[in-house]
């Protein structure tokens, strides 16, 4: 499988100290690959320079085999970013909000309205295309956030913990959209602190702590690290908590 990230010696620092502290690992086309972490790991910092969207202190970033310190034009067409602040305008109608950021990637005329029609009918919002969305409820948001970032179809979708303060079932649709997505052909990143959420969709997964790797690996692969008999019954809590020696209460608190 073809290299969609790759990352090198990534550094950020802020006020000399490191956020993001030599990440290295690539992403492989068709993965689903998860960022698992407490809040303050430096997983928003990474997919933040990711999307060029910060400068690195140090090391490099390429995305689909081209350099993102020379090629970022190239780049960002192939990225769709769903953000854990919410991306839309509550003034502007569902299908507005597509039709605004789709149209930021050179989308025109009959491709921009079949754009705007598979985003929506893709997060099951083609009903309420006409409703502006300050009168959606959290999850409704959160759907139509994802519709705006998939109007230009990206090769890329990267998720930075898109399920925060909304209700189970809006958590278990998006999840499922994801999974879909992924069907489809895109490749994933999935940042997140809930470690079902990782468990249930991901292919892959890195454990991230204080700006470092911890481990990486299939599902599997991380749980044997630690398991202690092979049919022992685990879950990746356990590992993240076995591997980073944090207890709950630590992971919960960041």
């Amino acid at each position: 499988m073809n290299t969609v990230v790759k990352l090198e010696g990534l550094i950020k620092k802020y006020d000399n100290k490191p956020v993001v502290d030599g990440l290295t690992l690539d992403i492989k086309e068709g993965e689903i690959f998860g960022l698992l972490g407490p809040n303050g790991a430096g997983k928003s910092t990474t997919m933040n320079m990711i999307c060029s969207l910060l400068k690195p202190t140090a090391g490099n970033i390429e995305l689909f085999g081209m350099d993102i310190k020379k090629d970022a034009k190239k780049i960002k067409p192939l990225i769709g970013y769903i953000p854990q602040d919410l991306a839309i305008y509550g003034n502007l109608k569902a299908w507005e909000n597509v039709e605004l950021f789709t149209s930021l990637y050179d989308v025109k005329g009959a491709d921009l309205k079949k754009a705007i029609d598979d985003s929506l009918e893709f997060v099951e919002l083609t009903d309420r295309r006409n409703s502006y969305a300050k009168t959606f409820s959290g999850g409704m948001k959160r759907r139509l956030n994802i519709a705006c970032a998939l109007g230009h179809k990206p090769k890329l979708l990267i998720f930075d913990e898109p399920t925060v303060g909304i209700d189970p079932q809006s958590r278990n649709f998006i999840l499922e959209k994801i999974k879909k997505a992924n069907s489809n052909g895109t490749t994933v990143i999935y940042t997140s602190h809930y470690m079902e959420e990782v468990e249930a969709v991901c292919t892959r997964v890195a454990i991230m702590d204080n700006g470092k790797i911890v481990a990486i690996g299939t599902k599997e692969e991380l749980k044997n690290m630690v398991r202690k008999s092979p049919d022992e019954d685990i879950s990746l809590e356990q590992v993240f908590l076995t591997l980073t020696g944090k207890t709950l209460r630590d992971y919960v608190e960041g």
